[in-house]
């Protein structure tokens, strides 16, 4: 017992020593669940671009624009492969007034549109630790070497979308 204490804290330690995350970076390691239960970090999408949509579940739809260009970009038009690049969904569960199952269930449904993983930050670590924006939907794309590579906080301009999209494809 006196051992998993250690780790927890190191690991408190360890997320809460990053006091904002910024363009150029290595990101921080995490360990979230999906709604089965499952741990995943971003070690399971190794060798991948990752672009990490940190949402608030009452902001889900912010940048569902973004999202359907990106799929677009996979499905039709074939500029993203699929073996190169992997986008999930954290919520940001503790920054929502809705019920946990209720979430999930969100999360199921956007899992399944989307074709990716959803997982549940319960108690806003990564918000916390990389200084994320609360009440809102942040975007963060990650190279192989999850070096951060951009970050947009709130709803996506036009531009942005152009953007980030050309640097995901570039980033192949």
């Amino acid at each position: 017992m006196k051992y998993l204490f250690w780790i927890y804290l190191y690991l408190c330690a360890f997320l809460f020593s990053q006091t904002s995350l910024e363009v150029g970076m290595l990101a921080s390691k995490w360990a979230f669940s999906d709604a089965d239960g499952n741990i995943f970090t971003m070690e399971n999408w190794s060798g991948k671009i990752l672009q990490i949509n940190y949402v608030d579940p009452d902001e889900s739809e912010m940048n569902e624009e973004f999202n359907d260009r990106v799929k677009k970009s996979i499905d039709v038009d074939s500029l993203i492969s699929r073996d190169s690049f992997k986008g999930i969904g954290i919520a940001d569960c503790a920054s929502s007034w809705k019920p946990d199952f209720l979430i999930q269930a969100i999360g199921g449904k956007k899992a399944k549109k989307f074709e990716t993983t959803v997982l549940f930050d319960y108690s806003a670590v990564l918000r916390k630790s990389w200084n994320l924006d609360e009440d809102s939907y942040n975007i963060i794309i990650l190279d192989k070497d999850r070096i951060v590579r951009s970050l947009y906080k709130g709803k996506m301009t036009e531009s942005e979308m152009d953007t980030a999209l050309q640097l995901i494809i570039s980033l192949q």
